[in-house]
């Protein structure tokens, strides 16, 4: 698991930076929150869950791993996605979306504790 982490990572810090030159560009900033989540939840955490998960292989060797991996790249890209279209749009009617997407990664991170609780030495 610490392999697809750490590569899906770096898929978020090239769409992060890439957002972030965007918004630079065209001086418009109403995705900052966009830019900074695909960052954070994205680039960094997910690139940290993949180095404890290759310091520590039996934590990574877990099912719980795996429903944590799922969940958080479900939940992210439907968090931020529908996020996007509510910036961009001013329509909030899929801010449910926005909801489940938050509770995945929610979830997810609740998964990640035990599994480390229970895994890491």
């Amino acid at each position: 698991m610490a392999a697809r982490f750490l590569k899906i990572a770096a898929v978020y810090f090239v769409l992060g930076v890439c957002l972030g030159l965007t918004m630079g560009i065209t001086e418009n900033f109403s995705f900052t929150t966009v830019h900074a989540h695909l960052n954070l939840l994205g680039w960094v955490s997910l690139a940290l869950f993949g180095i404890i998960y290759y310091c520590f292989p039996k934590a990574g060797e877990t099912k719980l791993a795996t429903i944590h991996f799922w969940l958080h790249n479900i939940g992210l890209p439907l968090m931020q996605g529908t996020l996007f279209i509510m910036l961009l749009t001013s329509n909030h009617s899929i801010v449910v979306l926005t909801i489940i997407g938050s509770i995945m990664i929610v979830v997810g991170a609740i998964l990640f504790l035990i599994n480390v609780f229970k895994n890491v030495g």
